[in-house]
């Protein structure tokens, strides 16, 4: 078999230990394999680079074990080629599992060319990816301490939550911090009612209508207290994120071969950009952060934190991905591909990076209800006839196909109207349409349509 690296090693990474084989073939076709075991620590870790140097060793892979493979990364970063590939990938031969045994395959697949790297963004993406997944699970964390805080309003025979459709808002606030403080008239209560919500209060008065005893009380202090301090966190960590993005760095945006990367992802997914044959595959403009995020929030659906998710999680540098259809399977929002003897059997999504999947899924829901939109039309059509899961997931791909090329291009959105897919097939719609009145009876005489004034 063909020899790509004649020096490279392989990596089994765990808490406390790393195993470290190293493969090196002489000039006269021998083969050398030295395997050696180091801890975790910075020095050890220093200590293993020594002795890649000393082994002269160009290339380095490991599997994307948690969390662990990240201090091995960080000390090796820019003094050698590491491939952090994906442990599903590289399954051993089943009744010989060692972690030496584990490390010297991956150095053996790494030799001859049998491994495909993951995607690893640059630090400042990386650093950036941190926070918006940090501000994401203290989002999550906030709606587990409203529903907890709403399961002790119901304790309490407390029905606000049935009246206020948000139970941390202005007036609902009020109204817990007067309970808390002892106040049980609910017309008293009622009275707190704040804007539209006053047009509640004979509502509010019977919600409000309940049993609180101090351990209620104490709770609902508590719940309160969890929620402002998460609050807080998250207003902490969204200014870090812009602090972050004003001051990212900028990408030359090299237009992609049309040949190959427009034409492949045009086969398998509806894109909402024309390409140009014509257009050559040089650098077209520079893009930084600030000016993606303002790209993104243009496409119906997604807001700005959504569209700092993205960026933090793909980045805006579209060449590490071939195609749009890639980035969709690497993301998990592009159809499963299980065709067997013919036929085409049912396939589920990949996992895909989950970050970036549920930011999309997001997107989707609120584009879906856009009125007048491609996206609105697409969700509608596909609904019907697939599901409403599949409509979803059919929205987010178009999403991200679009991002891809609008970060190429560093174009804004082009909405093409909900009347797009309609357009695209008159013909078929009409004579559809006319048979179906000529089943039921009719005589259908068609006339052209007045032209759309622009």
């Amino acid at each position: 078999m063909l020899v790509l690296h004649p020096s490279c090693a392989g990596l089994d990474v765990h808490k406390k230990s790393v195993v470290a084989c190293c493969l090196k073939l002489e000039a006269d076709g021998t083969q050398l394999q030295k395997t050696r075991t180091f801890g975790t620590t910075t020095i050890e870790l220093l200590e293993l680079l020594d002795w890649f140097s000393q082994e002269e060793v160009t290339i380095v892979a490991m599997e994307s074990t948690g969390e662990y493979w990240k201090p091995v990364h960080n000390i090796l970063e820019g003094q050698l080629e590491i491939l952090l590939v994906n442990a599903q990938h590289v399954k051993h031969v089943p009744g010989r599992k060692t972690d030496v045994l584990d490390a010297q395959w991956l150095a053996e697949l790494l030799q001859h060319g049998l491994l495909r790297a993951s995607f690893i963004p640059p630090r400042a993406q990386r650093d950036l990816r941190d926070l918006t997944r940090q501000r994401s699970n203290l989002v999550r964390e906030r709606a587990s301490v409203i529903n907890r805080l709403q399961k002790v309003l119901e304790a309490a025979n407390l029905k606000l939550a049935s009246v206020v459709s948000d139970i941390r808002g202005v007036s609902a606030r009020q109204m817990l911090e007067a309970i808390i403080a002892g106040e049980t008239d609910p017309q008293k209560l009622a009275e707190l009612a704040r804007g539209r919500m006053r047009a509640k209060r004979a509502e509010l008065a019977k919600a409000l209508k309940g049993q609180v005893r101090d351990q209620h009380c104490f709770l609902l202090t508590q719940h309160l207290a969890h929620l402002d301090f998460l609050d807080e966190q998250v207003e902490i960590f969204s200014s870090e994120i812009e602090r972050q993005l004003k001051e990212g760095p900028s990408v030359n945006l090299v237009s992609p071969d049309p040949a190959t990367k427009i034409g492949q992802a045009l086969e398998s997914s509806q894109n909402n950009f024309t390409p140009d044959p014509s257009t050559p595959a040089t650098a077209v403009a520079t893009l930084n952060w600030e000016e993606a995020v303002a790209l993104l929030d243009t496409i119906p659906g997604i807001d700005r934190k959504v569209a700092q998710l993205l960026i933090a999680e793909i980045g805006i540098d579209m060449s590490r991905f071939p195609s749009a259809a890639h980035l969709a399977s690497w993301a998990g929002v592009a159809p499963g591909n299980n065709r067997s003897a013919g036929k085409q059997l049912p396939g589920r999504i990949s996992s895909g990076d989950r970050p970036v999947r549920k930011g999309l899924i997001q997107a989707s829901h609120a584009a879906a209800k856009s009125k007048k939109s491609y996206l609105g039309a697409l969700y509608t059509k596909l609904a019907g006839r697939r599901g409403k899961r599949r409509a979803i997931i059919a929205v987010a791909h178009s999403i991200l196909v679009s991002v891809y090329y609008m970060f190429i291009r560093k174009e804004e959105y082009k909405e093409l109207g909900y009347d797009y897919l309609d357009e695209r097939k008159r013909g078929t719609i009409t004579n559809r349409l006319i048979r179906r009145l000529e089943r039921l009876g009719y005589q259908v005489n068609l006339k052209n349509p007045e032209p759309k004034l622009a």
